[in-house]
């Protein structure tokens, strides 16, 4: 296996594609040409550099969800967005092809495998979307064993141009019309825009999610702070799930049917 959990190892930075203003794809060679990840569906792994600050230099680590297929070939991506406060995403963003990295891991943040369930509710905010991403390929993938799985996605950004893997989301809402339904949501939307503006809020949700009461289903979530907090409560500092709060904890549903990626 190309990553250890158990030590951080050097990665080759083979390419960089710009998918908008201040995101993009990063994808790193793996050792052979003919190596997967191996990445579990849904898992993240840890960076780790020695970055340079006002004249100071730390060891910085941050986690990344990998947005790859598990299969593929030779290669490990991930979507980055550019924070400029965030001391990873910009080190990140200032690597050259040919740089190298350590990245140790995965770390498995939900096991889907062995617990599937029916229905699915996704509340991504921003590049909350990677972990989703890597649970819907697994579910609409062509040899997918999920076929009576049902998913919605709440997917909040702040413009238009915003919107990661817009075609990629679209085309699994024509394919899959009974059972993959994509309602994004825009924050500051152009005049034209056709679909719900602002923040995500209670009525949103209570319209297009599961009923609480139905126990065939989980509810997933991933975005920044502040969006985790209205809409779930954020994780505790330790990176354990923490307690329900927000929209969700409102609309009734419980502990242990909601997920925070």
């Amino acid at each position: 296996m190309a990553f250890s959990p158990s030590e951080f190892r050097s990665f080759q930075l083979e390419k960089i594609e710009r998918i908008n203003h201040n995101v993009s794809l990063f994808r790193f060679k793996l050792p052979g040409s003919s190596d997967v990840a191996g990445l579990p569906v849904a898992s993240c792994v840890m960076f780790r550099s020695n970055i340079t600050k006002d004249g100071k230099t730390e060891e910085v680590i941050r986690p990344y969800t990998p947005t790859s297929l598990e299969t593929a070939e030779g290669h490990v991506d991930f979507v980055i967005k550019d924070y400029p406060k965030g001391n990873m995403s910009r080190h990140v963003h200032s690597m050259k092809v040919g740089d190298t990295i350590d990245i140790k891991g995965p770390f498995q943040k939900y096991n889907w495998q062995s617990k599937p369930v029916e229905y699915v509710g996704m509340v991504a905010g921003g590049t909350g979307i990677t972990p989703m991403l890597q649970l819907i390929r697994k579910i609409f993938g062509s040899n997918s064993p999920y076929k009576n799985t049902k998913v919605t996605l709440v997917f909040a950004n702040q413009e238009e141009q915003d919107i990661l893997f817009k075609e990629e989301l679209e085309g699994y809402e024509r394919e899959f019309p009974g059972r993959f339904k994509l309602v994004n949501v825009i924050e500051r939307p152009s005049d034209n825009w056709p679909g719900p503006k602002g923040f995500v809020d209670q009525g949103l949700i209570e319209k297009v999610f599961p009923h609480p009461d139905i126990e065939d289903s989980i509810i997933f979530v991933c975005g920044p702070p502040p969006f985790m907090e209205a809409v779930s409560g954020d994780k505790n500092p330790d990176k354990s799930q923490g307690p329900l709060k927000g929209i969700l904890k409102s609309l009734g549903y419980v502990q242990d049917r909601v997920y925070k990626m």
